[in-house]
């Protein structure tokens, strides 16, 4: 397992790691994303409690992990992610918990997934879930994800996942620029304190720095990949939580 100082062997991190330091990874993204907490609650309350079988991709840090096995009590869950620092990370903090037989960890990257290449091809799950990792990929790549999340729901399966989204307009950019300044200050930090501590990331497989997409544009992908329904449960300025059902 990782230590809570580890750094990355090779000083670069990959996208989404953010942090140079495992130490400030669960503090860190507290400070940098306004209502964290609060948006991966939204993703939990949107979970069927019956469900048995989850897909988590880019589980990160396991911080959604905890909430999906909390509020699906008879699930399984298989989390993918390509870092092993945090599938390291995550996977101690849900065994500190007593809930590590429940969980499935794959190191690779979804990209992968969606292209085909990893196992879990004819494996079928009642709900997919994801949190600020999807905008890293390029919209084509975020498309084929979509289409491969559809199909791999059972009936009436959905969807649902956390991330920063793409501002309407230059206007708008400079409001939800502010809202985050906000919070940092509401967490007694700013934002030039808590990004000294990010590391550099480089491309790594599919994934890129920041690929943002509006709103509706992620809605549009997600109606064109297949979903019957969709639907933003939850927005923060620049942050949503979006999503959909297949047909039953």
């Amino acid at each position: 397992m990782a230590s809570n100082t580890s750094t990355s062997a090779s000083g670069a991190i990959f996208p989404g790691e953010v942090f140079a330091q495992t130490a400030d990874f669960d503090a860190g993204i507290r400070a940098l994303i306004p209502r964290y907490d609060e948006m991966l609650e939204a993703i939990a309350h949107c979970l069927p409690s019956t469900a048995t079988r989850i897909l988590e991709l880019g589980c990160g840090t396991g911080e959604l992990s905890l909430k999906v096995l909390e509020i699906c009590p008879e699930a399984d869950l298989v989390a993918i992610d390509y870092s092993p620092r945090m599938l390291s990370y995550a996977q101690a903090k849900i065994k500190q918990v007593g809930k590590a037989s429940r969980v499935t960890w794959i190191e690779a990257d979804f990209g992968d997934w969606a292209s085909g290449n990893v196992g879990l091809q004819t494996q079928k799950f009642d709900v997919c879930v994801s949190s600020l990792a999807i905008h890293h990929l390029e919209d084509a790549i975020k498309l084929k994800l979509f289409q491969r999340i559809c199909t791999s729901l059972n009936p009436g399966g959905s969807f649902w996942n956390a991330d920063p989204v793409l501002s309407e307009s230059p206007a708008m950019s400079e409001i939800y620029d502010a809202a985050r300044e906000e919070w940092a200050a509401q967490q007694g930090t700013t934002l030039t304190e808590v990004r000294a501590k990010r590391g550099t990331s480089n491309p790594q497989g599919y994934s890129n720095h920041d690929r943002l997409a509006t709103v509706t544009a992620h809605l549009e992908m997600l109606t064109q990949a297949g979903f019957q329904t969709v639907a933003v449960p939850w927005k923060y300025y620049g942050l949503a939580v979006f999503g959909g059902f297949v047909g039953k």
